[in-house]
């Protein structure tokens, strides 16, 4: 009975010290699990420190407040950044977000037309823009380029420019602290947590496409769409204004113009004739009344005419008989 005794012991101390461990694992794993869960949200932000570069390039993507357009009008503003480089994709027929951007980017300040460039492209994805924008900036020699893009992307579109770049030009880019994401508490906003999901899977998926590509070259900015600069922009749209299309406007407008015209100069003509009508109202008014006053004059003074007619009647007859008799 000892010997069973004891052996029930051991059994029972094994199994609570593989609980024990059990436990600790999975202590462990929750420790680490929360511990990725709170820093996985910095694991996609690279927060470069910038001072001075001479390009900044503003990604396609940005809501509706057009953050990234603000961040890269006030780093102008304050010296900081020399040319401005505005991604988007094609919307319409031949109409890119480019335009938009570039539209809106001009009001925000006093820039120089010549330093602020569309970059249009097709595909709505960080790859295509690099394909698009790589290129032209090795043909132009640029050395340091900041990228803007959501927080939650700088990683992976760093990593992307520079894969597809290799040794120059030098990428950096900088958390413009928009609302939509917080590496912070990523987890309590619904926002943050669509992006921090987002980010993951599309780091996970430039590792594929990044596999086995060459890297770009000055040559192949010729395969893509012409980067042009916002002065270029405004003389070719307005180059390319329809005047057939403009002309029907235009004599429509003239002659709402002109019927407006006529409408005014009617009223005026009816001002004038009723004008016109009341003065000649007016003069009647007088000579109505001087003709009501002379038929009365004229009945009061019939009984006497017609007396005085009587006594002439009566003289006459006296003087003819006279005169006749002396002959």
């Amino acid at each position: 009975m000892s010997k069973i005794l004891k052996l029930d012991k051991n059994n029972q101390k094994k199994k609570n010290f593989s609980v024990g461990i059990a436990l600790l694992i999975l202590l462990v794993i929750a420790v680490l699990t929360y511990a990725i869960f709170e820093k996985s949200g910095h694991w996609l932000v690279q927060d470069d420190e910038v001072e001075h570069v001479k390009w900044v390039a503003v990604l396609d993507g940005q809501t509706a407040d057009l953050e990234r357009s603000d961040f890269a009008a006030n780093l102008v503003k304050e010296g900081k950044a020399d040319s401005v480089l505005l991604l988007g994709r094609r919307v319409y027929r031949e109409r890119s977000n480019s335009e938009f951007y570039a539209e809106d980017f001009m009001k925000l300040g006093a820039f120089d037309s010549n330093a602020v460039f569309l970059v249009p492209h097709n595909d709505p994805s960080t790859i295509s823009e690099a394909f698009s924008l790589i290129p032209w900036l090795k043909k132009h020699n640029a050395d340091t380029v900041l990228l803007l893009t959501d927080a939650a992307s700088t990683y992976r579109v760093k990593r992307i420019f520079q894969k597809l770049s290799g040794n120059s030009p030098v990428y950096v880019t900088k958390d413009i602290h928009h609302v939509t994401y917080n590496p912070n508490c990523w987890y309590s906003n619904r926002e943050s947590r669509k992006d921090w999901l987002r980010g993951w899977a599309a780091l996970f998926a430039s590792y594929f496409d990044l596999f086995n590509t060459d890297t770009l070259e000055a040559v192949d900015s010729s395969y893509y769409k012409p980067i042009k600069s916002y002065a270029e922009y405004k003389r070719e749209f307005r180059s390319n204004v329809n005047l057939q299309k403009i002309l029907p406007k235009i004599e429509d407008k003239i002659k709402t113009e002109s019927e407006k015209e006529a409408v005014k100069d009617s009223v005026k003509a009816t001002i004038k004739e009723s004008a016109k009508d009341s003065s000649k109202t007016q003069e009647k008014a007088p000579e109505k009344a001087q003709a009501k006053e002379t038929p009365k004059a004229t009945a009061k003074e019939t009984p006497k005419d017609k007396a005085a007619e009587k006594k002439t009647d009566a003289k006459a007859p006296n003087k003819t008989p006279a005169k006749q008799g002396k002959k």
